[in-house]
């Protein structure tokens, strides 16, 4: 996993330059952006933990989950019960699903992600409990650092874009708004959440 700025970051602030969009949020925001921890297992877990609350919310669980745990890795969640992580403000269902992801790391992390297609690494993913297509969105655009990820049914992107195009009313629309920004929507996603909340998204 890489860490710090994906490599495709530079020329994807090339190729947006023009855009009307793109171009001005970058102008807005900064060219700084998303940042590879290069830890699938913390993306994961802290995508879990973000699933269907806002950013601030998920933020808050996150800091008193990791004040409890300390460094996020699956032996350090395995000394935990479900009881301890529901502590934290987390429900007993995504307890669960941290607590077995960390049970079942090995086959987790044991996987090719640098040589998977998009697909197959979406289908390894949805295949532990507590992950679906959403999850698995956010660990390939801020885990894997895919340049060309878009969530479609992430509310937020959609709201973004309902705001930006206010002709557009449906996720099926926003979907097809957002292939104008191929091959670079990991980037376009990242400057539409930042169009919506102060703190950046993070997983």
């Amino acid at each position: 996993m890489h860490k710090g700025e994906p490599t495709w970051w530079q020329d994807a602030l090339t190729h947006f330059e023009n855009d009307p969009i793109m171009g001005e949020c970058i102008r807005t925001y900064g060219s700084e952006g998303l940042q590879g921890r290069g830890d699938l297992f913390y993306t994961i877990v802290r995508s879990i933990i973000g699933q269907q609350i806002s950013v601030i919310a998920a933020e808050s669980i996150w800091n008193r989950f990791e004040t409890m745990v300390g460094i996020v890795t699956p032996e350090n969640v395995r000394k935990f019960s479900k009881e301890d992580i529901a502590s934290c403000g987390i429900t007993r269902p995504k307890s669960g699903y941290i607590l077995g992801l960390a049970n079942d790391a090995e086959n987790l992390l044991n996987f090719p992600y640098s040589t998977t297609s998009t697909q197959d690494i979406q289908k390894h993913l949805i295949q532990f409990k507590g992950v679906g297509p959403w999850t698995a969105e956010m660990v390939m655009i801020f885990a894997i650092l895919l340049p060309d990820i878009y969530s479609p049914k992430d509310i937020g992107l959609v709201n973004a874009i309902k705001r930006l195009f206010p002709e557009v009313e449906t996720m099926e629309q926003a979907e097809e708004v957002a292939k104008r920004w191929a091959p670079y929507r990991t980037m376009a996603c990242w400057y539409l959440w930042r169009t919506l909340d102060p703190i950046p998204v993070e997983y």
